[in-house]
């Protein structure tokens, strides 16, 4: 989802962060925490390679399709004035921005940034961006773990709770419609 986010341009359809966050729930163990990490850095870098060389194959026409006007037109803007702006660092820095990172690979390519400039800001910015969303994942995953722990270990008096509550409900209910009863026969 990385990769066809920051590749393909398919970033405002199908959000990479939602399925790494998704998957990072699965890195329970510092090892798969570490290649989740690695394939997605190295799946979002690929991502953007592909963008890159998109941008740089057809510069001029990439502002006119189809996939950066529905993105929005003025994130293609600010992506590429960041790009002349600041170069390669832009790459790193717009990472963690919506629908701009998903822009910036294409801009990169097609603003001419040199890809030995390119390169390192990719790498970077897609480790960063792998770190931060796998990072979260496995927190979620964590907490999420450890709430059900601390469920199981008092279900039993939630359920006892809920039980009460219940009966009470039910009771509560028995005696207004009693009370409202012998009045309608009182009032008749």
């Amino acid at each position: 989802m990385a990769f066809a986010e920051s590749g393909l341009g398919v970033g405002s359809v199908v959000p990479g962060e939602t399925g790494v966050l998704l998957l990072g729930v699965a890195a329970t163990t510092p090892a798969r925490f570490a290649a989740m990490l690695l394939i997605v850095a190295l799946g979002v870098t690929a991502g953007d390679h592909v963008g890159y060389l998109l941008g740089h194959r057809y510069a001029g026409r990439m502002r006119d399709t189809r996939v950066v006007r529905r993105l929005g037109v003025r994130h293609w803007d600010r992506a590429t004035a960041a790009l002349h702006r600041h170069g390669a660092t832009a790459v790193f820095a717009t990472r963690l921005v919506p629908i701009v990172r998903t822009l910036t690979p294409a801009a990169a390519g097609a603003a001419h940034v040199p890809y030995s400039r390119f390169l390192p800001a990719s790498l970077a910015g897609s480790l960063l961006w792998s770190a931060v969303y796998v990072g979260l994942g496995a927190f979620a995953g964590a907490s999420a773990s450890h709430l059900e722990e601390l469920l199981g270990r008092f279900s039993w008096l939630l359920l006892a709770l809920l039980a009460l509550l219940a009966t009470t409900a039910t009771l509560l209910r028995r005696r207004r419609q009693a009370a409202t009863g012998r009045e309608d026969d009182e009032s008749s």
